[in-house]
């Protein structure tokens, strides 16, 4: 693998962040404001598939910004890990805006300026995420995004959002000091260095003991990736606006989570290392625990968002779990579901943003019918949801075909069945949501007393252009992702090479 010295990663991070600071200045000039973050988005957007050629032919870039001491840097790298990742990110962060528009504007939201710099920050803190060159800059940029997104969650300004946005700090902010930040100063005095490497940074160093407290305490750490029983930060912040749960489930946070756990697997500890100390098996057990209990809360929750939030919990677990089994098979269906579950569930939340604009329900149980008056957001829910129960052709079929055959190959029959009941889980809480939309007969009820039903039946109609066409539009590409997954699946190889 070759490895070149190229400002182009860190060029892909701070073009977003420009971007956050340029958009404070129109704060009067709306559309000036939007145009900057949609614009800002596709810039960012092709400096990041600027390298793709490159490291689809196996070269990395690097680029050191500060060096502290030998070992410790602010460094950036884009491997193929990074690059699945900065794709998503960067591609999503431009659908994300032209969604923002419609719905924030539609719901008449406050404080769209500082909506639209925060939102920035939190994607350029991904992108700095993703192309981390080591853990000391991956954490630098983790707590960044943490603080970047305390504001998104809390924007309603009202005492449930707060609630809300305090408990999503408490779970991130204090995993991280107490777990991650001490998993990197033992790391960093075994090793010597922080930096990642394919093979993995530790080369033979430290006692089995040392090193499994150290692996506990990054898995520990890392509350972004939705473990159990570090999961409940994610449905609190469902208080936020929907653009922001979409930010939160597929561009940014929780892919940060997962991502940051790959590193750790791959170019932390590596395959050997991992397989040496047992830590595979017991880790994919132990995520089997949150992909069945979660998609089991998913099933109780009639609040349309809480129920994506739990579906969340669960498929983020099928990332790791695939890392887990070290198989090669497993480990490209872990890489690869990065982007499909991205696709598919932005998909969801951006529908269940376009319900919310157009009908102000939030509620499975007020859903019967809505489908006939909401074609093209209930077609694209229904999309979404194939993806994510693994229904050919769409993208989520790839990830459960690899996982499936790379459980096969660890002999971990168990593992198997884990993900055919998760699978029947799946459509157990996706499939009577459209069911509802479409084949049951409207009600027509009078508003409750929170005003969340007030729209008569007869007078619904599609949410405006700019929330249907990008739910459209990230509901198309999951079943192209599906159709030709060449493009993730090569960089997928590119990781477990």
């Amino acid at each position: 693998m070759e490895a070149v010295e190229s400002i182009v990663p860190v060029l892909a991070v701070f073009l977003s962040m420009l971007a956050a600071g340029v958009v404070l200045k129109f704060d009067k000039t709306p559309n000036i404001r939007d145009g900057i973050s949609v614009g800002a988005g596709v810039l960012t957007f092709f400096t990041v598939i600027s390298m793709a050629p490159a490291v689809l032919a196996g070269t990395t870039f690097k680029y050191t910004l500060f060096t502290f001491v030998p070992g410790l840097e602010i460094a950036f790298m884009a491997d193929a890990l990074g690059l699945i990742f900065a794709t998503v990110a960067s591609f999503l962060w431009i659908i994300t805006s032209c969604y923002s528009i419609g719905y924030m504007r539609t719901a008449k939201e406050k404080n769209q300026t500082r909506f639209s710099s925060c939102f920035a920050v939190s994607v350029s803190s991904a992108l700095a995420i993703a192309f981390s060159g080591n853990l000391l800059t991956l954490f630098i940029f983790y707590e960044i995004l943490s603080f970047a997104t305390f504001p998104l969650v809390n924007h309603k300004g009202t005492q449930t959002s707060f609630e809300g946005a305090k408990k999503y700090m408490i779970y991130l902010f204090g995993t991280s000091k107490t777990f991650f930040l001490a998993a990197l100063i033992i790391t960093y005095n075994i090793a010597g260095t922080l930096d990642f490497a394919p093979g993995g940074l530790f080369a033979g160093q430290g006692s089995p003991m040392i090193l499994t407290v150290t692996y506990v305490l990054f898995i520990a750490g890392i509350a972004k990736a939705g473990i159990m029983p570090f999961h409940a930060w994610l449905p609190a912040a469902m208080v936020a606006p929907t653009p922001v749960s979409a930010l939160l489930h597929a561009v940014a946070v929780v892919k940060v989570g997962v991502f940051s756990v790959l590193r750790i697997i791959f170019h932390v500890f590596g395959v050997d290392l991992m397989q040496s100390l047992n830590l595979g098996i017991p880790t994919a057990y132990f995520v089997s625990f949150t992909i069945i209990t979660a998609s089991i809360y998913a099933l109780t929750r009639d609040n349309l968002k809480a129920r994506l939030a739990y579906s969340t919990v669960s498929q983020l677990s099928y990332i790791i779990l695939g890392a887990a089994l070290l198989t090669p098979n497993s480990m490209t269906g872990s890489v690869i579901h990065i982007a499909n579950h991205a696709f598919s569930k932005i998909t969801l939340f951006f529908c269940a943003g376009s319900i919310y604009v157009a009908t102000h329900k939030i509620k499975i149980s007020e859903l019967n019918g809505i489908g006939r008056k909401m074609p093209w957001t209930m077609t694209a829910f229904a999309i979404g949801t194939l993806s994510m129960i693994g229904v050919p052709p769409a993208a989520g079929f790839i990830t459960k075909w690899y996982l499936a055959l790379g459980a096969i190959e660890a002999g971990e029959i168990l593992i198997l069945f884990v993900l055919l009941t998760s699978t029947v889980l799946n459509a157990a809480y996706f499939v009577p949501i459209i069911y509802k939309a479409f084949f049951h007969k409207p009600e027509n009820r009078a508003a409750d007393a929170e005003g969340n039903y007030g729209i008569h039946h007869d007078d619904i109609q599609e949410a405006p252009y700019f929330v249907v066409v990008p739910l459209v539009v990230t509901a198309t590409l999951s079943l192209l992702i599906g159709l030709f997954p060449s493009y993730f699946l090569a960089l997928a190889k590119g990781v477990i090479q």
